[in-house]
């Protein structure tokens, strides 16, 4: 027969799981940081008329996009510390910080589609009104196109920072000590895991399920503004 639903357990080790949802959200902002500065700078980039430019940066895009996030976070954490650049350089990165700058950079190449779709959903008739008022090519894109671009492409950057939320616990596989890996660990300490694990569970839903609202929320606006 199976062990019981232990409340006093699972309120003694409930702080522990707090502190591990927390390393997690904080891995969770700051890759949507990376995300929405670098995913921009990709989709610019993309969409240069040089094709010196815009064939590297497709190309990274795609390739990104086309590899699992975990087998990026295991290259970053386990092979780039091996590789010895010119001057005998080596990049060596903390656990949490290989799971900032994976999610950051993955996440990229999904906004910087968002952000390439926001940018071709303005009317060609903005553009051609710049170019008759000759407008500088930066003045055009910071008070005419992002403006107009990146409200509509927040519905479905707000979708891929839901699933970057989720997609954080898989530091656990690089040691970085999250809700997931606390868990895990408490598990394995008490021989426990019903507690610890739904407890971890239901925090996510906490956080998720209101986060995805806000997403709505915010689809709904742009469109009904739009």
């Amino acid at each position: 027969m199976g062990r019981r639903w232990d409340w006093e357990f699972a309120i003694e080790r409930f702080p522990e799981i707090l502190g591990g949802m927390f390393i997690t959200v904080l891995a969770t902002l700051v890759g949507i940081l990376i995300a929405v500065t670098f995913g921009l700078v990709l989709a610019l980039g993309r969409r240069s008329k040089n094709r010196w430019i815009s064939y590297p940066f497709a190309w990274f895009i795609e390739f990104i996009r086309s590899t699992p996030l975990l087998i990026q976070l295991f290259f970053l954490f386990f092979a780039l510390p091996t590789i010895v650049f010119p001057g005998e350089v080596s990049i060596i990165m903390t656990a949490l910080t290989t799971l900032i700058i994976g999610l950051g950079v993955h996440y990229a190449c999904y906004a910087s589609e968002a952000y390439r779709a926001g940018i071709d959903s303005v009317p060609r008739g903005q553009w051609e009104a710049a170019t008759a008022l000759n407008m500088k090519t930066t003045t055009t894109w910071r008070q005419i196109i992002l403006p107009q671009a990146i409200p509509r492409s927040l519905p479905t950057l707000g979708n891929y920072f839901v699933g970057m939320f989720k997609d954080a616990p898989i530091g656990a596989a690089i040691g970085v000590s999250g809700v997931l890996a606390t868990a895990r660990a408490i598990g394995s300490e008490t021989f426990r895991f019903v507690e610890p694990l739904t407890t971890a569970g239901v925090l996510f839903l906490v956080i998720s399920v209101p986060a995805a609202f806000f997403v709505r929320y915010i689809e709904r606006k742009v469109f009904y503004e739009s």
